[in-house]
Order: structure tokens, then sequence, then C-alpha cells
């Protein structure tokens, strides 16, 4: 009897495997590398990762496999976009340009299998940065989730920060200059204190402010209570009072957990729910 059980389970999983196979491909694009997954059939949502201040391209790696087959086996197809610190990219994250990234996006979005007018952004860290700029700038972004993002632009991670992180159209754009004030932070290794320490010019902080209202597209986003990297909740409070102020017409949630930095991309349940009720199932 139980010899019969363990053969019925494996008849099954055996089954659920062959129903879905994943295949890879690697995109030919500019100053970026572009890895598509994709399932089954045709006309495949498609749902792009892009990584943070870690460089590489970070959704490739076997640390986020599980997430990425999750996503396939539900039938999305997968971009993992890295767009600086990998071969063929820029080498730093310093003045990448939102227009080279989003031309990325359209070129997997061409793809056969991939229904081109279903695409959504998903980015941690500074990938959310990225990911409500790409939103901001492209009518074509379906949906937007920002993982512990910033509401405005700072510095590239260069020595001397002076010089934005984002760049559009040739030019840079503005961002929050590194003040006195965050001297005796950055000395300490407190990534936060410094990133509120730069916060305390006000002027500026409006100035480089990234304009989620231009938005046309469901957003998500998730922060956590104690962000040792930057002051997440906050960040994210104020983006949803910049919508609602805009009378953004589109669903838009923020979620706070207690956590660190890291913490909301444990949360991929409240994620894919997010994906099927407002990106799936929308009109």
């Amino acid at each position: 009897m139980m010899m019969n059980y363990f053969s019925t389970l494996l008849f099954i999983a055996f089954s659920l495997t062959s129903l879905t196979s994943f295949s890879q491909e690697k995109i030919p694009v500019k100053n970026a590398e572009a890895i598509l997954y994709t399932g089954n059939g045709a006309n495949q949502p498609l749902v792009v990762g892009l990584g943070g201040s870690e460089g590489g391209n970070a959704w490739a790696s076997d640390h986020w496999k599980p997430i990425r087959d999750e996503f396939v086996a539900k039938g999305y197809a997968f971009l993992a976009l890295g767009y600086f610190g990998c071969e063929g990219t820029p080498p730093l994250l310093d003045k990448i340009a939102i227009d080279e990234v989003h031309a990325a996006i359209a070129s997997a979005a061409a793809h056969p299998k991939v229904n081109g007018s279903k695409i959504a952004v998903i980015g941690g860290s500074r990938g959310a940065d990225l990911a409500l700029l790409l939103g901001s700038y492209y009518n074509d972004i379906s949906c937007v989730i920002g993982m512990s993002a910033s509401h405005a632009v700072f510095p590239g991670h260069t020595q001397e920060f002076n010089s934005s992180c984002w760049a559009f159209g040739g030019k840079e754009l503005p961002f929050i200059p590194v003040n006195n004030e965050v001297v005796p932070f950055l000395v300490k290794g407190d990534l936060r204190g410094t990133f509120e320490a730069m916060l305390q010019d006000a002027d500026a902080e409006q100035r480089c402010l990234i304009k989620v209202e231009n938005i046309k597209a469901p957003v998500l986003l998730l922060s956590a209570d104690a962000d040792e990297i930057i002051p997440a909740v906050a960040m994210g409070d104020k983006m949803m009072a910049r919508l609602t102020a805009n009378d953004f017409k589109y669903p838009h949630e923020h979620i706070i957990y207690k956590g660190g930095h890291a913490e909301p991309t444990k949360h991929f349940d409240v994620v894919f729910a997010f994906l099927e009720k407002h990106f799936i199932k929308a009109r």
C-alpha cells in the first residue's frame, strides 16, 4: 500500500513537471544583460526583475531561482535584467540610462511568447527606484512593484557622489546632493542616517522627487519599519500621499512589515496576489 502511495506521488510530480517546461534565452540588448525565462504557450504576461545596488543580474542568480520558477509556473514570462556590474553593462550604478533599460524591456516584450501589452516591473532597493522611474516615464508599463523603494533620486555610487544614479535622454536626472550633515553618519557607516541627513535639504528633495503621479498603472510598495539602509516607510508614505494629492486613479497600496531592508523580498505571496488582481485580471 505504501509503495502504491509513493508511486502515485511520483507520477503526479512527473506529470506537473512535464506540463510546465521552462526555456531560457539571452536577449541581445545595449548596455544591459537580459535573460528571458518562459513557459509553454504564447501570450505570456511579462514580469521584469530589477536588482538593487548589489549590481550584476541579481534575478538570474540561484538565490532567486525558486521565485523565477514560480512566476513561470503561474504563466508569466520573466525577464531578469541586469543594468550595471555585469558583462556588457556600465561598471557602476552611475548615470544609468532609463531609456536603455526600457529598450531592453521592449526587446523582450517583442518575443513571440510574450504579451507585449502586459508588462510589470518589480525591483528591490535601487531596483525599486528604477521600477518607479520606468513607470513614470513609459505608459506601456502595466504594473509597478517596489520593495524598499526611495521616493527621490540620489547620487550615483561613485567615490565623489557628484553625479546622479539615473539619466534619461542623455541627461542626468536631478539628485539630492551630499551635504556636510552626512559626514558623521558616513564615518560611522550609518547609511540610514546618511539618507535622513540628505533629506534635511527639503528644497533639493522636492526638485528630485520621482514623479510617481505620472505612472499609468497599479502601484504596490512594500517597506519595513526597521530598514537599516533608508527610511523606507516614510518614503513610501510620501509617495502614497503624492498619489492621493494628484487623484491617482489606479490601485495603489503601501504595505509595511516589521524587519529590515530585505524584509519586503520575503512576501511574494502578496506580490502574486496583487499581480493576479490588478495586472492579470485588470482590463
